[in-house]
């Protein structure tokens, strides 16, 4: 039986835990190794809900009992806590990004590869059962060559300026998702770089050095094409849309809304809002994640996404904060 340690409390870490506890009830070829966390009133609390216990920071990335950790801790203590964890030999999965240093991060990549242990970022929205739909036609041929991909993902409310402060910038932090899923459609890496971005929503946000509203386009060397719009603000629900053009069709993956229910009427055709946010949009995706990490934690399937993917996004959301400071754009080899 696989033992997977979570180290992170917050949000995101209560979604894994609670997953993998489903999981271990469910099928019991996994078991919630424990619950770590900076601050012990949350690992505390979530480790008394899921009946598993409390570990501290050296057992939950070293401990013999540990077979695989899941790193959803802050995004500044991602990398030395994969060291640690690929030094003890460890499956790793850790949420985006691994580092807000393009640098460090390849530097991470390279001791999990000398470590010869899988490292699984946690990219999610590959694993959503419509756009992995979406790819499978694109990979079936149903829309010929990929030309252009339009990724649409705004937030239905900022986040407090104090997050923004550590976050990292849009591109960064928020935009890093969409930067991953272009490549996964694209099937090429992006070779140029442009972005623009103001700070419409909350000046609180331009006052902390950051932007709210941005586009980037991207270009691969071949000539494929991909434009990303990101806000913090959609007053209709959690806007998540993907629309691939190709040589011989279009795919588009919609928003998912709160119930299917349309009503018609004299005045027109209503349906129900977005899903509220993430937490709800994803949720599928969370628990299909989950069952991939599984799989690659015992040497059933290579991880993916993987630590190259994590450095590929991170080099992109690099050069797009630089495009959208400088107004030029940014090439990369």
């Amino acid at each position: 039986m696989l033992a997977i340690a979570v180290i992170g409390a917050g949000r995101i870490g209560r979604i894994h835990a609670s997953n993998l506890a489903a999981r271990a009830a469910d099928r019991g070829d996994v078991r919630l190794a424990g619950i770590c966390d900076a601050l012990p009133e949350a690992a505390g609390d979530l480790a008394r809900r899921l009946g598993v216990p409390v570990l501290d920071l050296d057992r939950a990335l070293t401990g013999a009992d540990v077979d695989a950790v899941l790193i959803a801790s802050p995004t500044d203590t991602h990398a030395d806590f994969i060291e640690q964890a690929a030094r003890a030999g460890k499956a790793i999965f850790c949420e985006k990004p691994v580092d807000l240093s393009a640098e460090r991060v390849a530097q991470v990549v390279a001791a999990v590869e000398g470590a010869g242990v899988p490292l699984f970022i946690g990219f999610n929205r590959r694993f959503d059962p419509n756009f992995a739909a979406l790819k499978a036609r694109i990979k079936e041929g149903r829309i010929g060559a990929v030309e252009i991909v339009t990724i649409l993902s705004r937030d239905p409310s900022p986040p407090p300026a104090s997050y923004v402060a550590r976050s990292g910038g849009l591109f960064r932090d928020m935009m890093i998702h969409d930067f991953d899923m272009a490549r996964f459609l694209l099937e090429e890496e992006p070779v140029e770089v442009h972005a623009v971005g103001s700070s419409l929503v909350d000046p609180e946000i331009g006052a902390a050095g950051d932007v709210d509203t941005a586009a980037v386009l991207l270009k691969t060397a071949s000539g494929k094409i991909a434009q990303i719009s990101n806000s913090r603000r959609a007053t209709y629900g959690y806007d998540q849309r993907i629309e691939v053009h190709g040589s011989a069709g279009l795919l588009r993956a919609g928003n998912q809304h709160e119930t299917s229910v349309e009503l018609a009427t004299a005045e027109g055709f209503t349906s129900d809002p977005a899903q509220a946010f993430f937490l709800e949009r994803y949720a599928a995706a969370y628990r299909l994640q989950l069952e991939a990490f599984v799989a690659c934690a015992r040497g059933e399937a290579a991880p993916s996404p993987d630590g190259h993917d994590g450095l590929q996004a991170q080099r992109l959301a690099d050069a797009a904060t630089e495009a959208a400071r400088t107004g030029a754009p940014v090439r990369l080899s």
